[in-house]
């Protein structure tokens, strides 16, 4: 049986640059177990889905981001026995470690919407969040030129939902450039009454909305898919709804969590499956030697690359602290979900876990769209992520 003194389990953005940021303080036995041969950049999936960037320009091989000094383990895990500190992964091995951090991510839910995956096949529905299908979204939006339109924003657990709205406004601000927006019937699915829960955003994508002519279902989200007619059922508290003749659906699946985080026993809920963790210290409430961080975590907070960014840092200080017994560091839930108004105008929405504002430059209003804040979340932060977030320096 193989030993780390840290064992990180994914590696997306939370479990690359965490084990950046342990080696760089100095732990010298730090591994990774993910499968995946190729590492994104996951904001820019939503600026391919709207035109404005390639899959090229948010990929990298992952030999090239596990950081040196790293065991990449490249296989996935298949169950964690929190009592003994093992992992069993798809390819058999057993491994053992002293700290355990779990950042996995999610996966989709195909069967919480049946026959949506059917219509992901078929080619009238896509997403941003699928990155097999994001390189269809633009180009089926550009060419519409009437009909019936879906845009879903997915419910909780989410990777940062609302910013499923990014294609949505670029696409309408493209429609209205091309003279076909009237021409359109364009609705929009929010699993909840608001976009995103936060009164000053919300007033902005409101105002964003009615400009766009776009008909908001609240509270309502994809039941089924009739993939062979281009139908979705809708359901929502007033009953349900079918959406006929769809013409092109940018439909968002459902999320849960990797089902070995429940079988292990470090899930309070198994239904969506979160890892069990004080919000604040990133600690499991099961086990002290458990940590969790990113979208698989229940931090109380909406996942964001932003959040991760606090949390790299919370949790690197943290693991030092217990480490000498000394006083945990506490996380806010500070989250940022960057959503476009228009192809060049972007809203930060930076918020601490009660819906604060709380802006990384001081006195900045993060609930105004501004061009420089688009120009920042499209070319400045992806040359960051990749020669700074990754390698720990942030």
């Amino acid at each position: 049986m193989r030993h780390h003194e840290v064992l990180v389990i994914g590696g997306g953005n939370a479990g690359i640059s965490l084990a950046a940021r342990l080696l760089r303080d100095g732990l010298t036995d730090v591994a990774i177990v993910a499968p995946q041969p190729v590492h994104r950049y996951k904001p820019l999936l939503n600026y391919v889905g709207g035109g404005q960037a390639t899959m090229a320009d948010l990929e990298r091989p992952m030999s090239d981001v596990v950081p040196d000094g790293c065991t990449w383990i490249r296989d996935s895990v298949v169950a964690v026995d929190p009592a003994g500190m093992t992992v069993r992964t798809r390819g058999g091995a057993e491994l053992h470690c002293s700290t355990l951090v779990l950042c996995p991510g999610l996966v989709e839910d195909w069967d919480a919407t049946p026959g949506l995956l059917q219509a992901y096949a078929d080619g009238w529905a896509a997403s941003t969040y699928v990155p097999g299908s994001t390189p269809q979204v633009w180009p089926r939006l550009t060419s519409l030129r009437g009909g019936s339109v879906l845009f879903t924003v997915p419910p909780e657990p989410a990777s940062c939902g609302p910013t499923a709205l990014k294609p949505l406004l670029m696409a309408c601000d493209h429609w209205r450039r091309a003279g076909v927006l009237r021409d359109l019937d364009v609705r929009l699915l929010l699993p909840a009454a608001t976009a995103t829960g936060v009164p000053e955003a919300d007033e902005v994508l409101d105002r964003a909305f009615a400009d766009y002519g776009i008909e908001v279902l609240r509270e309502s989200r994809m039941e089924s898919v009739e993939w062979d007619v281009h139908a979705v059922t809708v359901e929502s508290p007033t009953g349900r709804r079918v959406l006929e003749d769809v013409a092109f659906a940018h439909a968002v699946p459902h999320y849960r969590a990797p089902g070995w985080i429940a079988d292990g026993g470090l899930a309070a809920d198994p239904t969506p499956g979160l890892v069990d963790v004080d919000p604040y210290t990133l600690r499991s409430r099961h086990s002290e030697s458990i940590w969790a961080i990113g979208d698989a975590a229940d931090l109380a907070t909406r996942p964001s690359g932003g959040g991760l960014r606090k949390q790299v840092d919370i949790l690197s200080a943290n693991l030092d602290a217990a480490r000498k017994e000394k006083p945990l560091r506490r996380y806010d839930g500070y989250t940022v979900m960057p959503i476009t108004v228009s192809r060049r105008r972007l809203m930060l929405d930076e918020v601490d876990r009660e819906g604060r504002a709380s802006p990384s430059v001081p006195f900045l209003d993060p609930f105004i769209p501004r061009r420089w804040t688009w120009f920042f979340d499209r070319y400045v932060l992806p040359q960051v992520y990749w020669r700074r977030i990754l390698r720990g320096k942030v």
